[in-house]
């Protein structure tokens, strides 16, 4: 299934190092892709902060689990920005306890569709909607926790 989604990765203290394998390819990761530095408008790169592109749904399975897996010097300093395609903006994750979790930003939902029949394909990462846009806004309904894909889309 291709849906394009746009991910940066900020994090201060030895992020440098710790992002310099995932400026590469590498067939070993079980996501497919490579970070690239955000540029300075000073000139250079910002230092602490990455981007990417993900163009179908399997190819960024894994990589939270492998981004909160680095060994980042300042965790709590770690933000990803992930914005799907369909998302109406960016949501935000970051690392507690030792796992990178979404954080709630108001005026926003993540709505999820009901698990799929087979595990043929990647989960669904499901809607990041605002909810703040007043009366006449299109939602879509939520689906019940339990009857939700378990698999994480990231």
């Amino acid at each position: 299934m291709s849906r394009i989604a746009e991910v940066i990765v900020l994090a201060l203290g030895n992020s440098p190092e710790v992002m310099e394998p995932l400026l590469e390819h590498d067939d070993e990761r079980t996501w497919t892709g490579r970070f690239v530095p955000i540029p300075s408008p000073l000139g250079g790169a910002i230092g602490y902060g990455w981007a990417s592109e993900f163009v179908r749904m399997g190819s960024r399975t894994g990589l939270l689990k492998h981004l909160e897996s680095l060994p980042w010097d300042r965790p709590e300093s770690v933000q990803v920005l992930i914005h799907d395609e369909e998302d109406d903006c960016f949501g935000l994750w970051m690392i507690h306890d030792g796992a990178l979790v979404e954080i709630p930003l108001p005026g926003t939902e993540r709505f999820h569709g009901p698990a799929p029949e087979t595990f043929e394909f990647a989960p669904s990462p499901g809607l990041l909607v605002r909810t703040d846009q007043g009366e006449g806004y299109w939602r879509p309904e939520q689906t019940p926790e339990h009857l939700r894909d378990p698999r994480p889309a990231w």
